[in-house]
């Protein structure tokens, strides 16, 4: 249980890291510029933590599924963006397919 809320995390700090990486404006700005990259480090480090047992495509679809959610969401309070009928259709998707494969995918880490 321990590596899902690794995932968890990693999938949090993904997130933080985008969204510190458009306030940047092209590294353009120090503080969320080195903010981004200590969140993106340690995303990868919690992603690569949770590899131990959770299978990687698993994980990963996971990971970039929640974080393109968490994004979506992310843009709309820190940016003002919007997403459209098209847009929230192929959020629930991605996040609907994800669901799928982690609650009936058979796959084991070897």
């Amino acid at each position: 249980m321990l590596n899902y809320l690794f995932l968890f995390l990693a999938i949090v700090m993904e997130a933080a890291g985008t969204t510190l990486l458009k306030m940047s404006e092209q590294f353009t700005k120090v503080v969320p510029s080195i903010f981004s990259l200590v969140c993106y480090v340690a995303s990868l480090y919690l992603l690569s933590l949770c590899l131990r047992t959770i299978p990687i495509g698993i994980a990963y679809a996971t990971w970039s599924a929640l974080g393109i959610a968490l994004i979506t969401i992310s843009g709309i309070f820190f940016f003002k963006q919007t997403p459209d009928l098209g847009a929230i259709v192929g959020l629930l998707l991605i996040v609907t397919g994800v669901a799928v494969l982690n609650l009936f995918s058979k796959m084991d880490v070897h």
